[in-house]
């Protein structure tokens, strides 16, 4: 019998027995935490992705269920220096391997070399690739070189020494020393 593999509802035991392969081009409307990020920017970008599933022995012969997930997206984020747009590529290459329960995978999470899931009926593989891109986000996103000037200075405010224009903001905190025209403790 031949069995059919939906990504958003996947036997993960079934696929990785049969050492099965998915693969997709979704588009970014269907990652919607990653549409967020895009600021509006994201129509027309696609995810591209692939998943296989495979079954291996442990040391002691038990049969393990491992997931290889790669995705491959460029994303528009907003640059935090000049504020134009960045095309900022995700790129997702892991290995997974399943496990029967959260204490188990809490157990083997410290010694794993691996990232550790936990095994259900059914998987939904692209709240996987959503959660993965998600973490490939860069905290601050920027250009190397951005395409517009960033102004670093303040405006000009007409006079010759602009720290004269700028009040001192310790000025107040002087006041209050003992000695210098302040309250005495």
């Amino acid at each position: 019998m031949k069995h059919e593999f939906a990504p958003s509802h996947l036997d993960m035991r079934a696929f990785a027995q049969a050492a099965r392969q998915l693969a997709g081009c979704d588009p970014l409307a269907h990652y919607p935490r990653i549409v967020e990020e895009s600021a509006g920017h994201g129509q027309g970008v696609l995810v591209t992705w692939s998943a296989g599933g495979e079954c291996r022995a442990d040391h002691l012969g038990r049969e393990q269920l491992w997931l290889h997930l790669q995705a491959d997206t460029s994303v528009p984020l907003i640059c935090q220096r000049c504020l134009d747009v960045v095309d900022t590529r995700l790129l997702v290459d892991r290995w997974f391997r399943f496990v029967a329960d959260e204490e188990t995978a809490a157990a083997q999470d410290d010694d794993a070399l691996e990232d550790l899931l936990v095994l259900q009926g059914d998987f939904n593989l692209r709240e996987l690739i959503e959660d993965e891109l998600v973490l490939e986000l860069p905290l601050i996103p920027r250009h190397d070189v951005c395409p517009t000037p960033v102004l670093l200075a303040p405006p000009d405010t007409g006079t010759a020494d602009p720290e004269a224009a700028r009040p001192n903001p310790f000025a107040a905190l002087a006041r209050l020393k003992p000695g210098k025209d302040g309250p005495a403790k």
